[in-house]
């Protein structure tokens, strides 16, 4: 009988334990039901941007409306630009993170370290506050920043893919010692640039103003491009600099649809080449297919797009007479529809042909490529006495066969030479694959050659495969 009680008295004592529990969460619930609904029914708050601190209130833009309003005890730490949020009173309860949004404006010139004249929607100019960091301290014209037009605030620097991705900053790793058959060229080159970066005493004693820029123009493939960046690879050199910046601009590419996009880039790019000649490394602005961005104005050929293009690039031409360090080189394929006031003397002062190459010039081109670091036909080795009197026998008989064409002058080029080796080198490999014998060989550099003449010639004709 007593055991039945004990029992019956555990029992109910867990019942009573499992409502207790029951009811504490009923009460959690509750609570929690509470406080949602109480959330539920609290008014909306509103966004603002704080723009200072006055008295211990705070100066707030809402809505396009300037404020001083009081501030939650807990919210400290607000810096201009902030976002903040405002309870139903006007008082800033909380700071807010930003959007990153906003409307975007390009910076025309920076006035001081917090403030910056900017234009947007076209022509509309209005100068901005710079919030947000470290952003004043590179900002440079020509930079777009989002700016909020109801306070007045710039508050990131935004990169722009468009202009950016025009420009190739790193120097390749290409030297003089790279490029066959142009030394007279490279000599002219280097006694226009180099001699007044390291004698400038000298230029100074003989009132001899150095060359602001040069245009090199001749047909495509003969080394215009390998040519500048060669020289933005020597000018470190010259002037005892750690490095030196070449900024490559395509012609083509920088043509915008949109009014005054393509001046806009053309004034970032000049922008940046006098922000990295400040630090007194050399720098060079190259334009490749020149004729391609500034036509002769009024030659009917093209839009009217020329008639602002080509003033914007004078007037940086221009501008840069005052700066150490920076050079302008042109690349064209047709010089003759380049406008006549850029290459006027004072602005492109030096003009170099680079033509097509001669027979001499393409053994130089041709050693290039095909040196006694390639493998070269064993039998061809033993009967020359060596692998660089092989060398030497392969590249007269390739350039031979090329210069025994009557028309080679019509397509001789120093890509055409470089494609013969590379021709008589994939030949060689494949060789190899099927047969095992290793190393170019004279049939090889025959065939090659035979090759690239028969494709070159139907290119000329507009025969080539696959068109």
């Amino acid at each position: 009988m007593v055991s039945e009680d004990q029992d019956r008295t555990a029992a109910l004592a867990r019942r009573v334990t499992e409502l207790e529990r029951l009811l504490a969460a009923a009460r959690e619930s509750l609570a929690d039901t509470r406080t949602k609904l109480a959330e539920l029914q609290e008014p909306p708050q509103t966004f603002g941007t704080f723009v200072a601190w006055a008295d211990g209130h705070a100066d707030v833009v809402v809505n396009g409306r300037k404020m001083r309003v009081a501030v939650a005890p807990d919210v400290h730490n607000l810096r201009p630009g902030d976002d903040v949020l405002l309870n139903p009173l006007n008082v800033v309860v909380a700071s807010a993170a930003s959007d990153g949004v906003g409307q975007g404006a390009i910076v025309r010139e920076v006035i001081d370290d917090h403030r910056a004249l900017v234009v947007s929607r076209g022509e509309d100019e209005r100068v901005v506050i710079l919030v947000g960091g470290d952003a004043h301290a590179r900002l440079h014209e020509g930079d777009t920043v989002i700016i909020d037009p109801r306070t007045g605030f710039a508050s990131e620097r935004v990169d722009r893919s468009g202009v950016e991705a025009l420009l190739l900053e790193e120097v390749p790793d290409v030297d003089y010692a790279a490029i066959g058959g142009l030394g007279p060229q490279i000599e002219r080159i280097r006694d226009a640039i180099e001699l007044p970066l390291t004698h400038p005493e000298l230029y100074r004693e003989h009132a001899l103003r150095p060359p602001r820029g040069l245009l090199l123009y001749g047909p495509p493939g003969c080394g215009k491009t390998l040519i500048a960046k060669a020289v933005a690879h020597s000018l470190a050199d010259a002037v005892g600099a750690d490095r030196s910046y070449f900024l490559s601009v395509k012609g083509p590419e920088l043509l915008n649809k949109y009014v005054g996009e393509t001046e806009r880039y053309i004034r970032t790019i000049f922008e940046r080449a006098r922000s990295k000649a400040g630090s007194g490394a050399p720098v060079v602005v190259f334009f490749d297919e020149m004729e391609a961005l500034f036509r002769a104005r009024g030659s009917g050929v093209s839009s009217d797009i020329e008639t602002t293009v080509v003033p914007q690039l004078l007037t940086e031409l221009d501008g840069v007479e005052t700066l150490d360090n920076v050079l302008i080189i042109g690349a064209s394929n047709r010089e003759d529809m380049i406008d006549p006031a850029i290459l006027r003397p004072g602005r492109l002062d030096v003009k170099i042909e680079v033509a097509r190459p001669d027979k001499a010039a393409a053994k130089d081109i041709l050693g290039k490529y095909l040196t006694a670091g390639v493998p070269i036909d064993h039998d061809l080795v033993v009967s020359t006495g060596g692998e660089e009197q092989a060398v030497g026998v392969l590249i007269d008989i390739a350039a031979d066969g090329l210069y025994s064409q009557a028309d080679i002058s019509s397509y001789a080029s120093g890509a055409l030479m470089r494609n013969v080796v590379d021709r008589a080198k994939t030949r060689a490999i494949k060789a190899m694959v099927q047969t095992g014998r290793r190393g170019v060989s004279i049939e090889h550099v025959q065939t090659a050659v035979g090759d690239e003449i028969a494709e070159a010639r139907a290119v000329a004709a507009g025969k080539a495969p696959g068109l």
